[in-house]
């Protein structure tokens, strides 16, 4: 059995996401790992045939989703006692970040919700997958229960 050292958890924050959080510190604690959390702010483009390819969000927009997930991830924190040098906060691709963190933080184990994202982000491939596949750690993805 391996003894894990430092565990990142992967938040997003939907209604499910306490599931996740709780079983990353409860792993935490029973291997008495670091616990780090992160969270991701969707970078998604928009288009219009009016302007070409891709015109990305308002920036304005960009600054607000990072000023919310900003704070509940403050919450999340405080919540699971993770200290705030161990808490990331990336915009981009969610399967890219949670994987590059992971190896800058020399995380051995990454836990995730099999899923929290529908429509778009179901058609590009969930982000549970995409860490699978990617990461050069364990990844655990927490089953959640459609209701």
């Amino acid at each position: 059995m391996h003894n894990y050292q430092h565990i990142l958890l992967a938040a997003d924050f939907s209604e499910h996401g306490q599931v996740v959080a709780q079983k990353a510190r409860y792993l935490a604690a029973k291997y008495h790992a670091k616990l780090s959390v992160i969270h991701i702010v969707d970078n998604l483009p928009i288009t219009d045939a009016a302007y070409g390819p891709v015109i990305p969000f308002d920036i304005d927009l960009n600054e607000q989703l990072i000023n919310a997930a900003t704070k509940r991830l403050a919450e999340l924190g405080k919540q699971l006692s993770i200290p705030e040098d161990r808490q990331f906060l990336e915009m981009g691709s969610a399967k890219l970040e949670i994987v590059a963190t992971a190896e800058e933080q020399h995380a051995d184990l990454i836990v995730v919700g099999s899923h929290g994202r529908h429509g778009l982000a179901l058609l590009l491939g969930s982000t549970a997958n995409g860490v699978l596949h990617h990461a050069k750690c364990d990844v655990l993805a927490v089953r959640l229960k459609d209701d």
